[in-house]
């Protein structure tokens, strides 16, 4: 038995940097009393996140969701965008505030959104496509990218989930017209909030720098109507020393992905995914999906057992967005529509994993599913 109002785990827990190490920047900080604006600090994050993804045109913002946004906003995206109704809310959030409208469309058996279903949405107002690569798994990107082709349609990927996720050794992020990433919190990689926007070439980044920082291009010339999505010079500082330590990090979690799949694995009722071959994963989710009938308990009964015993998971991604209040009157929201995005929104538990989660907190929770 748990003791009252103890929480063994968590969904997730940020990793963060050794303090000892952090506090040398800080007083770097501190010392040039230069806190934003495209200091120090933000130069070098952003010059060595480029090199560690293998990125060469890349802008880092002060969350993951302003990067949507501004993409939409530098590529002048109108009319209707095709998205996923699986996912979390920001991805359809970023579309309507560029005046847009989110298209839903159902999604495949990994919760990325389905390359036959995109064409039946496409009308004579669609202009892009914004695919989830959804728990860092990725989309069918030549499919998305040939229909793209056929009806001159623009593809930004929301990539939140993909910090170093690679195909072959090429970067996930270098599919599509541009790429985002987020560091929140949350995220196998952070900034405690953060984000970044990947793009083609160097007048795209040019014009992307100018739409983060209010369309200055310079002391006193606007050529463009932006917004301040800036990084300070503390989250960047906080994500250059990251950088040195998220390997180790990503190697912790791969271990306790293992546990999970080797304790699971011949429970009934149960599924999960197993690692693609050819690609690099960063272990920043480990959902599994809970059929009623065959586990004979429901996911809802099992999230509930499971915090009842200290472990706290999360329902990633339910409701559905098209579910939420801004976006159930759209005809895309029909939920007949969307059969697979319901069914495994309604399936699915992700169960705590962080680098310093406990192995014998990751076997009690494996435990707890199994005596169902």
């Amino acid at each position: 038995m748990k003791l009252d109002n103890v929480i063994y785990a968590t969904v997730t827990r940020p990793s963060m940097p050794p303090l000892s190490e952090f506090i040398s920047f800080l007083e770097t900080i501190w010392e040039s009393k230069v806190l934003t604006n495209n200091g120090v600090y933000h130069q070098q994050f952003e010059k060595e996140l480029g090199e560690r993804l293998k990125i060469k045109h890349l802008s880092i913002f002060t969350n993951g969701t302003l990067p949507l946004t501004t993409a939409l906003q530098s590529m002048r995206i109108t009319g209707e965008v095709i998205t996923t109704p699986y996912s979390f809310v920001a991805t359809a959030h970023a579309i309507h505030w560029v005046g847009a409208v989110p298209v839903f469309v159902d999604v495949d058996d990994f919760g990325n959104i389905s390359t036959r279903k995109i064409e039946q949405a496409i009308t004579p107002r669609t202009t892009a496509i914004m695919p989830v690569h959804c728990y860092g798994n990725p989309c069918d990107f030549n499919g998305i990218q040939e229909i793209a082709d056929r009806y001159g349609l623009k593809v930004i990927y929301d990539a939140a989930h993909c910090f170093g996720v690679e195909i072959n050794g090429k970067s996930i992020l270098e599919f599509g017209d541009m790429a985002t990433l987020s560091f929140h919190a949350t995220k196998t990689f952070n900034t405690l909030e953060g984000g970044a926007l990947v793009c083609r070439d160097s007048a795209t980044k040019t014009r992307v720098d100018y739409l983060k920082n209010f369309g200055f291009a310079g002391e006193t010339k606007i050529v463009m109507p932006g917004i301040n999505g800036k990084m300070d010079e503390f989250r960047a500082a906080f994500g250059v020393l990251l950088l040195r330590h998220i390997d180790g990090e990503i190697a912790k979690r791969k271990k306790i992905a293992e546990i999970y799949r080797e304790s699971l694995d011949r429970v009934e009722g149960i599924s999960f995914f197993h690692d693609i071959e050819d690609i690099k994963h960063n272990y920043g989710y480990f959902p599994i999906f809970v059929s009623e009938k065959r586990y004979g308990m429901s996911r809802d009964s099992l999230y509930e057992k499971l915090k009842a015993n200290g472990f706290h998971a999360r329902r990633y991604f339910h409701p559905l967005i098209s579910d939420f209040l801004p976006y159930r009157g759209l005809p895309s929201s029909n939920k007949k529509n969307l059969p697979n995005a319901v069914k495994i929104s309604e399936e699915v538990i992700c169960l705590p994993i962080y680098a310093d989660l406990q192995k014998d907190y990751v076997e009690r929770i494996a435990e707890i599913i199994q005596l169902k």
